[in-house]
This record gives C-alpha cells, structure tokens and sequence, in this order.
C-alpha cells in the first residue's frame, strides 16, 4: 500500500503547489486593482475639480477682468460644449446655449417651411455627420433635450419644429434679467 500512499502524497503536493501558485496570482492582481482603483479614483476627483473650477470660473471672470464694469446679465455667461441646457426663458437668448445646441435650434429655425419640421436624420445631414444611428440618435437626444427646456417644439411623429423665433442677438441686455415669467 506503500505505493498507493505515496502516489497520493504526490498528488496532495502538486495540489498544494497549485493552490500556492494561484495564490501569489490572487495576490499581485489585487495589488494591480489596488493600483487601478487609486488611479481611476484620482481621475475622477480631478474631473470633478476641473467641472467645479470651470463652473467657479465663468462667475470669478467678471470680478478678475480689470477695465469698466458691466452689469452682469445671463446672457453674458459663455456656454462650454458639454454644458447643461439652460430652461428657456424671458430675456434669455440663442447665446445662451452651448453651441452644438445653438447650432441645433437655428438648423430648426432655418428649416422648410409648412410647419412640418426637422427629422432627426435631417439635422445630422445638415451637422456634416456620418448617417448611422448613433450619430442620428445623438443628435435626436439633443434636440429632445431642446424640447424639455423649452427652447424646440416636437411633433407627434417626432420632427422638430421651432418652439417661436429666438432672439439670436444680445437684444435683451438692456431688459431686467433673471425674471421669472411669460417665456414659452
């Protein structure tokens, strides 16, 4: 039986060689992930810091720029692509918006007549982009956006029409801004 026994034995060392060696694999790849996390973890505070510091920033501007004083107005704050949607409101312009959102309600203003709308497909046409869905759906969400605040109209079949025509100048600095009311 000695030879059953030490075939057995051979076979518990090889497991336990095994096991030993997954556990040294266990253990430098929680090391790695370890270092994974800290540096996505930095990553992610340091675009939080950097949206922080850039919205800081567009409101520390007027206070550091030297030269006359200007009444601030919502217009004067410059939109940064990425930024949120503004509701749309009285006094507030086309300026307002970021500009691939700017760019998505002057295409719907300057569409066909007769009140039928834009599609989706048709605005990514007029954007110069690739026609493939994702592209299409990009910009549908976009424009569906425009809509929640107020600034787009949509159709039951989902073209976009032109809520009313917006002021695309800055016509309004001179009218009391910030005043909740009658914008549609």
């Amino acid at each position: 039986m000695t030879s059953v026994m030490g075939l057995l034995e051979e076979r518990e060392m090889a497991a336990r060689v095994r096991a030993e060696e997954l556990r040294a694999q266990v253990e430098r790849i929680a090391a790695e992930l370890g270092e994974a996390e800290a540096v996505l973890g930095r990553r992610v505070i340091a675009r939080a810091e950097l949206a922080e510091a850039l919205a800081a920033g567009a409101e520390e501007t007027d206070v550091l720029v030297p030269g006359p004083r200007k009444v601030p107005t919502a217009v004067e704050k410059v939109p940064v692509t990425g930024s949120t949607v503004p509701r749309r409101r009285q006094g507030l312009t086309l300026q307002a918006l970021a500009p691939d959102y700017r760019r998505l309600v002057e295409l719907v203003e300057s569409g066909p007549g007769g009140g039928d709308g834009v599609s989706a497909k048709d605005l990514a046409v007029e954007l110069g982009l690739e026609l493939v869905p994702a592209k299409i759906e990009g910009v549908r969400s976009r424009a569906k956006r425009l809509v929640e605040r107020e600034w787009l109209a949509a159709s039951p079949s989902g073209r976009f029409t032109p809520r009313q025509p917006t002021a695309t100048a800055p016509a309004a600095v001179g009218q009391p801004g910030g005043g909740r009311g009658g914008g549609s």
